[in-house]
């Protein structure tokens, strides 16, 4: 129970973080936007003085940056002691395929030698060149080609 909710508490500070450094982004000015104080644009009666707010924004991103990376790294951490205590729930574990026993050395030696024999073949089974081949069942009403015929 003490890991859930350290988890919502590190997702809550999380979203906060993140809002709040969105937020700062977005007022903070840019580079070029002090080139109107060299103009005398009134800079000297701002809330944070002549210098401006740009320290103070700076070292406030900072710090909200740093945090952010911090929370994450708690949620990460969270996430990692639950994984731990799932594994001791009583959830089934893979094992490992044992090893294949393989006969002792020489053992393939005493496989039985498996032959094949061709069946005999007559001088008269084997056509010569110039022989009519027997027709095949249907095939009696084609035509032969003969050398001569081709197109």
């Amino acid at each position: 129970m003490a890991i859930e909710t350290i988890e919502l508490a590190l997702t809550i500070a999380l979203v906060l973080d993140a809002l709040a450094l969105i937020a700062l982004i977005m007022i903070q000015q840019g580079k070029g936007a002090s080139v109107g104080a060299a103009f005398g644009s009134g800079a000297s009666q701002t809330m944070f003085g002549s210098a401006g707010a740009s320290n103070f924004l700076n070292t406030l991103t900072t710090w909200l940056a740093v945090g952010f990376f911090v929370i994450t790294f708690g949620l990460a951490w969270t996430a990692r002691e639950r994984a731990e205590a799932l594994g001791t729930v009583g959830i089934p574990q893979a094992e490992a395929p044992s090893a294949v026993a393989l006969p002792d050395e020489g053992g393939f030696d005493e496989l039985p030698e498996l032959r094949v024999e061709a069946a005999p073949v007559s001088e008269s089974d084997v056509p010569v060149a110039g022989d009519e081949l027997p027709a095949a069942e249907g095939e009696d009403d084609v035509p032969a080609i003969e050398s001569g015929d081709a197109p």
